[in-house]
C-alpha cells in the first residue's frame, strides 16, 4: 500500500488531501485545499496563492488516477464542488441528512445533486466495502474535536491491504483525538498508519490547555496501545508553536508531519503570514531601479477552524 500526502498544512495550505494505492485501485481523500481568509487581521501572501495553486494541481493530477473517492465531511478544506474531480469513479461521501447541519449540510446536499448525473454515489456512514485484496471500512459518524462540538462530525476510513496486512486509517479532523469516542474507535480498528489532524492549539486560548493535552495524552495512548506510526498535520501546525507543543509526540518517534512523511521540508506559511506581508511590503532598496509590481485582484480565500 503506498499513501501519500497530497497537501497540507506542513506543505503550505489547509488541507488534508491524499492518495493511496492499494492492490493497483487508487483511492482520493479529501481532495479539498484552502487558505485561511484571515490570520493576524491579514488576508494570504502571495506564497501562500503559489501553493495553493501547486496543491490543487497536484490533487487534480491524482484524480486521474483514482477509482475511488472518499469525503469524510463538508469543510471546505476537506473536499471540491467541481464534478470534474468525481466524474466516472466510485464516490464514497458522508450522509448528507445524517449527523449534519448548517452550512455543511447545505453543501452536501448541493454536492450530491451536482455528482448524482456522472458518478457512482454512496452514503458512506458505517459501512463496509470489500474488494480482491483489500477492504474499506467506514466509521459511523465521529466528533469534529470534542463531545458535543457545533463543528459537526466526520467519517473515518480504514483501508485494510490484506496481503501486506497493513492497515491505514485516515481519521480526518478528528483533532488528536479529543473525543474519547473517537480514541476508543482509533484503537479498536488496530492501525499500523494513522493520518489525522492534531489537536488546535492555535486556539487555545479559547478552547483551553486542558483540551489540548488531553487530545496529546489521547494520541499517545493511541501510539502505546497499538504501536502505530502517525502522520499529525492540518490544525495542529496552525501553532507558530507546533514543534514545541506537541514536542512529546515528535519524540517518541512515532509521529511525523505530511510533509516529513514523504520526505520533503516543511513549509509552514500560514503561522508566517505577517513576515511574508512584511516582505511584500519592503521597499526596493533602490528606488527607480526595481519595476514596481503591479496591484492585482485578489481571489477570496475559504476555509477555518469555525466553518
Amino acid at each position: 500500500m503506498k499513501v501519500i500526502p497530497l497537501a497540507a498544512e506542513s506543505m503550505g495550505v489547509r488541507s488534508m488531501a491524499t492518495f493511496v494505492e492499494v492492490d493497483g485501485v487508487g483511492i482520493l481523500i479529501d481532495p479539498g485545499a484552502t487558505l485561511a481568509p484571515s490570520r493576524f487581521n491579514l488576508p494570504p501572501a502571495d506564497e501562500e496563492w503559489e501553493e495553493l495553486r501547486r496543491a490543487n494541481d497536484r490533487i487534480s493530477a491524482y484524480a486521474t488516477r483514482a477509482a475511488l473517492v472518499f469525503v469524510s465531511h463538508y469543510h471546505e478544506d476537506h473536499f471540491r464542488s467541481d464534478p470534474a474531480t468525481y466524474t466516472g469513479r466510485r464516490v464514497l461521501l458522508k450522509d448528507a441528512r445524517r449527523m449534519i447541519q448548517g452550512a455543511q449540510a447545505k453543501r452536501a446536499l448541493e454536492l450530491g445533486v451536482a455528482l448524482a448525473p456522472c458518478a457512482s454515489i454512496t452514503s458512506a456512514d458505517g459501512t463496509v466495502h470489500r474488494e480482491a485484496n483489500f477492504t474499506l471500512e467506514v466509521s459511523t459518524p465521529l466528533p469534529h474535536g470534542v463531545e458535543g462540538t457545533t463543528l459537526g462530525s466526520v467519517l473515518a476510513l480504514t483501508v485494510v491491504d490484506h496481503a501486506q496486512r497493513e492497515r491505514f486509517v485516515f481519521a480526518s479532523d478528528v483533532q488528536g483525538p479529543l473525543s474519547s469516542v473517537a480514541g476508543a474507535y482509533l484503537i479498536r480498528q488496530r492501525p499500523t498508519l494513522v493520518y489525522l489532524s492534531g489537536p488546535p492549539s492555535y486556539v487555545e486560548h479559547e478552547v483551553g490547555a486542558g483540551v489540548i493535552d488531553r487530545g496529546i495524552a489521547n494520541l499517545a495512548g493511541l501510539i502505546e496501545a497499538t504501536g502505530c506510526r502517525v502522520i499529525m498535520d492540518h490544525h495542529a501546525l496552525r501553532d507558530s508553536r507546533w514543534a514545541e507543543r506537541f514536542a512529546r509526540l515528535f519524540e517518541t518517534g512515532r509521529v511525523v508531519t505530511a510533509a516529513g512523511f514523504i520526505g520533503h521540508g516543511t513549509t509552514v506559511l500560514e503561522t508566517r503570514r505577517r513576515e511574508l506581508w512584511s516582505r511584500a511590503r519592503r521597499p526596493a532598496a533602490k528606488v527607480g531601479t526595481v519595476p514596481m509590481r503591479p496591484q492585482r485582484e485578489r481571489k477570496t480565500a475559504k476555509g477555518g477552524y469555525r466553518e
